[in-house]
């Protein structure tokens, strides 16, 4: 048994086994690709107001992703809601903490990249777009989550001292 399953429940009439704690780890990589998408047309936008307030909108999807963990997100809701009824059953989960931590690098990128655009930085919408672009598209692509791997290295460091 996983650290994030409960053991099962066995009564006269039926073995009941409880969901597994923990996320759908196909959730995250959805709401990566539609962070991909929405980060390449910020990167199509090029140098107009139209870019600076897509990826300020971005910048809200991560900050409501920070505050209300993954499964709470605009794109976790909607993973949910409409996409995972289309999917296989999993048994697989994941920690929420990794990818809530993901999306706070995410916004950290993309905070520093409108507020720099708002002082007058021009390069720093395509900037902030092409480094969240890349981790989001590696997660999406290929379930591997910079932002992840940053926090558990963290906490190997932490865990040490």
């Amino acid at each position: 048994m996983s650290p994030h399953e409960s053991p099962e429940v066995t009564s006269q009439w039926s073995t009941v086994r409880p969901t597994p704690s923990g996320i759908d780890p196909r959730g995250p990589r959805f709401s990566a690709g539609v962070t991909a998408v929405l980060l390449t047309v910020v990167l199509l936008l090029g140098d107009s107001s139209a870019a600076l307030l897509l990826l300020a909108v971005v910048g809200v999807l991560f900050l409501i992703g920070v505050v209300r963990g993954p499964a709470g997100s605009v794109t976790g809701i909607v993973f949910r809601r409409w996409v995972l009824s289309h999917l296989p059953p999993t048994q697989e989960r994941e920690d929420p903490r990794p990818p809530r931590f993901a999306q706070a690098v995410g916004l950290t990128i993309v905070g520093a990249g409108v507020a720099l655009a708002l002082l007058g930085v021009g390069s720093a919408v395509p900037v902030a777009a092409s480094l969240a672009l890349v981790a989001s598209f590696l997660n999406a692509a290929f379930g591997f989550c910079l932002g992840c791997e940053m926090y558990l290295l963290g906490k190997r460091l932490t865990s040490r001292a």
